[in-house]
């Protein structure tokens, strides 16, 4: 596993989120009331990017189709979405975000 340091903790306003590139992928990091969750930024039931949806009760809503998944799980929670999204554990570290990943992720 690796940590890799992302954005400022000020650069993400509440309940909105931000879009972290690694590698050819793409982590929506989302403050959510003030707590700081990283998961896929691709929908799982279509290609649409989380981090254009609305962000709620620790949720993200997808723009496109409105499923939602759970910020902590990933797990789809609302239709159409039935395949969960890939979450990151967040750290904070000197007003940094940082997310952990698998070196061959």
């Amino acid at each position: 596993m690796a940590r890799v340091k992302t954005f400022n903790t000020t650069d993400i306003m509440q309940n909105a989120s931000k879009v972290f590139n690694i590698d050819d992928k793409e982590i929506a990091l989302i403050n959510c009331e003030g707590k700081f969750y990283a998961i896929d930024d691709l929908c799982s039931h279509a290609e649409a990017s989380l981090s254009e949806g609305e962000v709620y009760d620790c949720k993200v809503e997808c723009p496109l189709h409105g499923a939602e998944f759970d910020l902590n799980t990933g797990e789809a929670v609302t239709l159409p979405a039935t395949k969960p999204v890939k979450t990151y554990p967040v750290y904070v570290q000197d007003g940094h975000l940082y997310i952990e990943m698998n070196e061959d992720a």
